[in-house]
């Protein structure tokens, strides 16, 4: 697995001439720590953060400049190679949400954030466990049973008030998106 496994392509971008409206419209749109600005060849030249922008203030008069007058021309990239350990090194490092993917001299072809990383280093049974407790902690006001999932099927231990309550519980694991079965026991 690489770089080009994990990031979310195509990425969303600006380039030197989006105004500083227009980048921060995106940003909070989308939710996104900061965007690549990227030339008319799709080259990475700049980096445009939420931190950027708010240290620029937004007055009528900054909202319509460039985003080339206030982006990051020293950019840290990782090719389409690096390992998730790799970019998570350098993310750590050098204290990046995003990182730009890039191929070809310097060609964006992609970003990898934070939580593509934690994505792939969270088992997807350790994800679905954690949903399908949830889900029974907002049924329950709080911890009741004890879950585990292996292989997408959950079990659930811990005491029932009766076999409604267990047929209640039983139900409310299925409406957990990428349960493929179930065994309640107390």
């Amino acid at each position: 697995m690489n770089a080009a496994d994990v990031m979310t392509s195509p990425a969303i971008v600006v380039n030197p001439t989006t105004t500083v409206r227009a980048a921060s419209a995106l940003l909070g749109d989308h939710g996104f720590s900061a965007l690549p600005v990227v030339d008319d060849d799709g080259k990475l030249v700049g980096i445009v953060s939420g931190a950027d922008l708010l240290l620029a203030g937004m007055t009528p008069e900054t909202s319509t400049e460039p985003v080339a007058r206030l982006m990051r021309k020293a950019v840290i990239s990782a090719p389409t190679t690096a390992t998730p350990a790799e970019l998570t090194a350098i993310m750590l490092s050098q204290r990046l949400r995003c990182l730009p993917i890039v191929a070809d001299g310097q060609v964006l072809v992609g970003v990898v954030s934070r939580s593509d990383l934690l994505r792939i280093l969270t088992p997807a049974d350790a994800v679905l466990a954690a949903r399908v407790d949830a889900a029974l902690r907002a049924y329950s006001g709080g911890p009741r049973w004890t879950v585990s999932v292996r292989e997408g099927e959950v079990s659930v231990a811990g005491p029932f008030a009766d076999v409604a309550e267990r047929k209640v519980v039983e139900a409310l694991i299925h409406t957990v998106p990428g349960v493929r079965g179930s065994r309640v026991a107390s």
